[in-house]
């Protein structure tokens, strides 16, 4: 699968980065069993982080933009995770998603739209998941989109 997806992601025109380090006291992901649970990961694109609000100063087609990239993030923690074999990444489980909006933006669910659907362009079925899609009135640094998930692996 490791070939399937680097091949995808190149087809896209995408690549995964580096597993993002951290920026506080916890860790990237926490593997127990066969369930990887991934911190929140938030946008970062040619160094510099993705930060606005939607229904201000983002468009829901540049908020699913930013949400795709916390996707391949979430992707490049499990690739860590998997010790860089990404064929053992059996499903993804649930992706938690959070949206800095405005008050009355009620968007949320096509801005995460940008990873889920990234996921299942990848993965086919193993990239159907549960989700959350929810507001919040500020995120950190500013980012328009953080998400977190969970994923089975072998």
């Amino acid at each position: 699968m490791t070939d399937s997806i680097d091949e995808k992601l190149a087809e896209m025109g995408l690549s995964l980065p580096d597993a993002p380090a951290p920026a506080a006291n916890y860790v990237p992901f926490v593997q127990t069993g066969k369930l990887v649970h991934v911190s929140g990961q938030v946008p970062v694109r040619d160094g510099a982080l993705v930060t606005g609000k939607l229904g201000d100063t983002m468009s829901v087609e540049d908020g699913a933009a930013t949400a795709q990239i916390c996707a391949l993030s979430l992707l490049a923690q499990v690739r860590a995770a998997c010790d860089g074999d990404l064929s053992r990444l059996q499903r993804v489980v649930k992706l938690v998603g959070f949206v800095n909006s405005t008050p009355d933006f009620g968007d949320q669910p096509k801005v995460i739209n940008g990873a889920s659907d990234l996921m299942v362009a990848l993965l086919g079925d193993k990239g159907r998941h549960a989700r959350s899609a929810v507001s919040a009135a500020s995120l950190p640094f500013g980012v328009a989109v953080e998400i977190e998930g969970i994923f089975e692996i072998s």
